[in-house]
């Protein structure tokens, strides 16, 4: 990756450096009621992107008349994956999707969903957010 320092010349090869900085597919920790099928990181300019995938194994999630699912956690990014401040993202069984948020502490928490999420779906959650100016 191209650090820029002053007095350096922009080329084509500079602004063009787009090389992974790092990159994971482990250290994701499943919440009560949910198994992890696979989880993808990578860092490239600054950008942190991570990709969770799950499967629920609980109950049934059931919202409220409004859509709200009182904060159930999903999962944890590994410690080097969370985001600065708290995101809003969006996840989806292939039927249903809803809202989720990541916190600091890189809890995945599902906020909303238009109805029931039953037992044996695959959850998928993508975030991205800018994770330095390195």
């Amino acid at each position: 990756m191209t650090l820029w320092r002053a007095g350096m010349r922009i080329t084509a090869g500079r602004l063009n450096d787009h090389a992974v900085e790092a990159s994971t597919s482990s250290g994701l920790t499943a919440g009560a009621g949910f198994t992890v099928i696979g989880f993808s990181g990578r860092k490239v300019s600054g950008v942190t992107t991570v990709h969770c995938y799950l499967s629920y194994d609980g109950t049934g999630l059931n919202p409220d008349g409004s859509g709200n699912l009182a904060d159930v956690t999903m999962c944890t990014l590994p410690s080097g994956w969370r985001p600065p401040e708290t995101i809003n993202t969006t996840f989806g069984d292939g039927v249903q999707d809803g809202e989720c948020t990541i916190s600091p502490s890189g809890t995945v928490s599902l906020r909303s969903v238009f109805s029931n999420i039953e037992t044996g779906r695959n959850i998928r959650a993508t975030a991205v957010w800018i994770s330095g100016n390195s």
